[in-house]
Formats: structure tokens, sequence, C-alpha cells
């Protein structure tokens, strides 16, 4: 089982990049900022910021302060909440449907003070205070250095803007990112309550029906990716790699999305038109590696450096720490919603984080299970207002009125 869910953030990636040759290369929008090319037009406020991380990464992240109709929500001080997207792309996923149907801006018109990050690495985030991209040393991080550091730097950029506790959503990484720090006693004290889309704590169970291949194919080649700091699905170097792939006998890349994420139910073929425009991005290639790690082991430990002495250099042991779950704080209000179909976030694989919290204070979980629903509905499903959203919205306002 491990080995067949170990490949399929390489067939993700494979997806992104197949489909996005096919449209053809030069197709990103103008980099002039996501409050410009998807919020702005929409007539809602929105402005663009940038947090620093302790390391030295500059992060683009986007607040919409208030609904298009000025004011809108019936409380007076808005609550904050983080938006905070997957790997292989940005905050520019969470607003590929019409305004109506987008999870930020829902919120920004039911009074929450919405904001969006971009984690290290993608389109808007490039940036380190004496690092370039084209340098190694630039991608020299796994998802560990966002758990320790954009996380967060995040958090105490809107704690201090608006001295408030935050709510969080967040969708695949951006939900194994925040457990693995909520285990650590991370963002806990300014944290009013985390809605978790897609979880993928755990990941041992994901299955599509690319195979094994795909997965011995991935791991094999990490020695030889690991000579390319950056994960870039668009680089000839990896576009190579990933496309020779679909030459396997047996392998079928005609529906990516379907074969990859689960048979997503409710997806507009215009969302998934713009959202070939936009995506893939960026990220380290040490961070796919990490995720291969978490897939094959079962386990959620820091990165393994495999060398014992390169491990008791960063851990002082031979073995990389755990994230243990089970120390996440009681009480902490969580929202967690998978689906049926969903190939990534496989629904066994969801029980075994579920069973990490089984003393969690049952007022103060809530679980969520939609049968239809796969790895994208979530961000970009048309009915994800009625089915997701909506709920997310209910469980947030529980906890201001509590």
């Amino acid at each position: 089982m491990a080995l067949q869910g170990s490949m399929s953030f390489a067939a993700f990636t494979l997806f992104l990049v197949l489909t996005t040759v096919s449209h053809g290369r030069n197709i990103n929008p103008p980099v002039y900022g996501i409050c410009s090319s998807s919020v702005i037009l929409h007539g809602y406020k929105c402005q663009e910021h940038e947090v620093t991380t302790n390391d030295g990464y500059i992060l683009s992240v986007q607040r919409i302060p208030e609904g298009r109709a000025n004011g809108s929500g019936s409380r007076t001080r808005k609550q904050p909440v983080i938006i905070q997207h997957g790997v292989l792309v940005d905050g520019m996923t969470w607003l590929l449907n019409p305004p109506e149907q987008d999870l930020p801006l829902i919120l920004a018109d039911n009074g929450f003070d919405v904001w969006i990050a971009n984690s290290r690495g993608t389109r808007f985030s490039r940036r380190h205070i004496s690092l370039d991209p084209s340098s190694p040393a630039f991608w020299n991080w796994s998802w560990d250095e966002l758990v320790s550091y954009d996380l967060p730097a995040i958090f105490n950029y809107v704690f201090t803007q608006t001295q408030q506790k935050i709510n969080y959503v967040g969708h695949s990484l951006g939900t194994l990112t925040a457990l693995a720090s909520f285990s650590e006693g991370k963002l806990v004290n300014q944290l009013k309550s985390a809605a978790l889309l897609s979880p993928i704590a755990y990941l041992s169970h994901m299955n599509t029906a690319l195979g094994v291949i795909a997965a011995k194919s991935f791991v094999g080649e990490v020695t030889t990716l690991f000579g390319l700091a950056e994960f870039n699905p668009k680089g000839l170097t990896v576009d190579a790699f990933l496309k020779s792939l679909c030459a396997y006998p047996g392998i079928d890349c005609y529906d990516l999305m379907t074969e990859i994420t689960g048979k997503n139910c409710c997806l507009n073929s215009s969302t998934v038109d713009i959202f070939l425009r936009n995506e893939p991005q960026s990220t380290s290639t040490k961070n796919m590696v990490h995720l291969a790690q978490t897939v094959r082991r079962g386990v959620l430990t820091k990165f393994n450096y495999v060398r014992p002495d390169y491990n008791i250099m960063h851990y002082g042991d031979v073995f990389p720490p755990i994230y243990n779950l089970s120390n996440i704080p009681h009480d902490l209000p969580l929202f967690i919603s998978y689906g049926g179909r969903d190939a990534l976030s496989d629904a066994r694989d969801v029980q075994n984080l579920l069973d990490n919290l089984k003393f969690h204070d049952v007022d103060k979980l809530s679980v969520q299970f939609i049968k239809e629903y796969a790895h994208a509905d979530y961000v970009m499903g048309f009915n994800a207002k009625d089915f997701v959203y909506n709920a997310v919205i209910s469980f947030f306002n529980h906890q201001v009125n509590t």
C-alpha cells in the first residue's frame, strides 16, 4: 500500500505538467498580484501584504478585509481567517470560480477578515532577504520549514495586525503543516479554530490508477532529482522525467484529473481551464522527497537525511523526530471534512488521523464526510459552498459564540 501511495505526488505533478504542456507553456497571467487579477475586479477590497519569515523568505499574503457590500456581515470586529493552499499550487487556486463560489470571498461576505497565504517558492513568494531563486540554497527546505517558519510568520503577522485569535482553513498540504504545527504546540495560542479540508496527515492508502510503476520511478529518481534544488513541473528536466511515466505499458494518462485526485463530482470545465492557466507552481525537490518519505514510512516525521550522521547533525539522533498528533491540545476546535472519492486523502488514512484524535473533546471536534467528493472538489467544486463552506462558517461562528 505504501508504494501505491508514494507515487501520488509524482503523479499529481505529472497531471499538472502534461495538461500545462497541452495548453502551451507561457500561459501564466501577468505577475501583477492576486488582488488585481482575482479579487478587486469582483468589487471587493483587497490588500497585498508581505511577510518575512525568520529564515528570510518573503511571502505574499492577500487580505480581503470585508465583503463586497461595505461592512457586510453582522459583526463589527471581524474575525480573521488564514487560508492555506496545498502543494504545487498557490493562493490563486481558491479564486477560480465565480465570486459567489470562492471560499475567500464567501468568508468575506459573511463578515470575516480573510488572509490568503502563498507558500515559499510559489509565483508570488519567490523572494528572500539574501538568496536568489537561482541559488540551490533558496530551495533547501521541506514542509518542515513551512511548519517551523512560514505558518508562524503568517500567524504572527495577522495576529499583530488584528489583535485577535485566528481561524484557519487548510487544504491538502495545508492540513499536514497545520496538524504538525499544532502537535508541537505552535500557533495554538493564537488559534481560535481550524478547518481541515481533504486532510493528508497519513498517506499510506492513497490509490490511483497510475499504480506502482510511478511510485518506483519517483523513488528511483530521487538521487537524480535531488540535483535539482527547485522542483519546477514546467522545467524541462522534471517535465521529461514525469512525461516518461506515460510511456510505461498499462499507464493511461488521458484523464489525469480523475486518475490522480479521484473522481471529482463537481468541477466546471471552465474552472479547470482557468486552473490550468495558473498552475502548477514550483516547490523544492527536498519537499517532494519529504512527502514521498511521509507516504512510504506511514508515519509523520521530520525530513529523513537517511545518513545517520546527517540526522544526528540536525536532530541529535540517528532517526528524525516524529510529529505526534496525539499531542494536539484536546480542546482545540477542529473541523475535518473528507470525501469518499478522494484518491489522495483516502478515508482509511483519515480514520488513522481520527484515531490520533480519539481523546479530543467531543464538542471541539466536528467531522464531515461527503461521499461524492474527491480532492479538487473542496477547492473548485461549484457546490462546495452548499456542501462544505457553509458548514465551515457555521463552525467558525459557533466558536465566536462560545
